[in-house]
């Protein structure tokens, strides 16, 4: 299974893909052959906390966009559960000061799935974090 960061979701739904490497593409199209790629709960609360300040421009309005997004079948979201919610709590913020972050490695961890990121301080956390599969999204 293949969990999309905030920004990798935003930028493969909005075509951007010269941000996204040729091994995450492969990846990406890996895990859509296999129904496995996961969206968190989560990053759509943080694209739409962006979009409504403005922070993130999307081509089609915000309910639209979400709804395109999971309209062929190719993204489910995960799950969230009290799993997850303490193992998020327990990662320090000083090593994720951002809750979002924190939340969403945590999903990936207790799914098992591989985090799609190019968050450099989740790929550095992922170096010593045991049970957490990173992959960079810009290779």
């Amino acid at each position: 299974m293949l969990l999309l960061d905030t920004h990798v979701l935003v930028w493969t739904l909005e075509g951007d893909v010269r941000r996204v490497g040729r091994r995450a593409r492969g990846l990406l199209a890996h895990a859509e052959s296999r129904d496995a790629v996961r969206v968190s709960p989560v990053s759509l609360f943080e694209i739409t906390a962006l979009h409504t300040i403005g922070r993130v421009r999307l081509r089609h309005s915000l309910e639209a966009w979400i709804a395109d997004a999971f309209a062929d079948g190719r993204l489910r979201i995960a799950e969230l559960t009290r799993a997850m919610a303490i193992d998020a709590g327990d990662i320090s913020r000083d090593v994720l000061p951002d809750p979002l972050d924190r939340m969403l490695v945590a999903t990936a961890r207790r799914t098992e799935a591989t985090f799609l990121t190019g968050d450099r301080r989740i790929l550095d956390y992922a170096a010593s974090a045991p049970g957490l599969q990173v992959e960079d999204v810009g290779r």
